[in-house]
């Protein structure tokens, strides 16, 4: 066993976690309206499916890589959906109290929704093996794969545990007024990434 596996992973996974994009959006706008233990549980989400597809590249499982990248239209295409969804929700959410008691669907519907969310992107596994084969760790199996996929997951976390910890320290300087605004942009924002994911679908990549 090569303890520098979980070191790896753990830098892989927050780096990773760390690229701005929709999932990011969302966990804010939703640390910023229901607080920082819903934005964590949706940041838990989002490391729990690094871990998935990192785990799923660390132990060369080729056969699920070549069956969740064949089907990339359609699960690019629910991902796109989805996010049309949640830009919808988001634009003509109330930034008030009794509007987040009613939207909050759960510290469980938070983690669930963005797991699934995430995992709509099977493109994430090719960014895993790719980093994976340049370190040499792909296919090890056994507690080396075990190790590095706990490494990315810790990683992955620890980067949403400071993210949600940071927003929900300025969180009680934005007014309503501020999550008003906080909302429409995030909508338009998330609006665009599902016309990008559902565009990327059809995009058909080289050999």
């Amino acid at each position: 066993m090569d303890p520098l596996l979980f070191a790896r992973g753990l830098v892989l996974g927050f780096t990773i976690a760390a690229a701005v994009g929709p999932i990011s959006l969302l966990t804010i706008r939703r640390t910023l309206a229901h607080g920082r233990i819903y934005g964590l549980a949706s940041g838990l989400g989002v490391a729990t499916a690094d871990a998935t597809y990192g785990g799923i590249a660390a132990f060369g499982l080729t056969a699920v890589t070549s069956i969740l990248v064949g089907g990339r239209q359609i699960l690019g295409l629910i991902g796109g959906l989805f996010l049309i969804l949640l830009a919808w929700r988001t634009i003509t959410s109330r930034p008030d109290e009794v509007a987040v008691a009613d939207d909050r669907p759960g510290l469980i519907g938070a983690f669930a929704s963005i797991f699934g969310l995430t995992m709509t992107n099977p493109m994430t596994i090719l960014s895993f093996a790719a980093i994976f084969a340049g370190l040499g760790v792909v296919g090890r199996g056994g507690a080396d794969a075990a190790l590095l996929t706990v490494g990315v997951f810790c990683g992955s976390a620890s980067w949403w545990l400071i993210l949600t910890s940071v927003v929900s320290a300025l969180r009680t300087r934005v007014s309503v007024g501020g999550l008003v605004w906080v909302n429409r942009v995030s909508g338009v924002v998330l609006f665009g990434f599902a016309i990008w994911s559902i565009a990327g679908a059809f995009v058909r990549f080289p050999a």
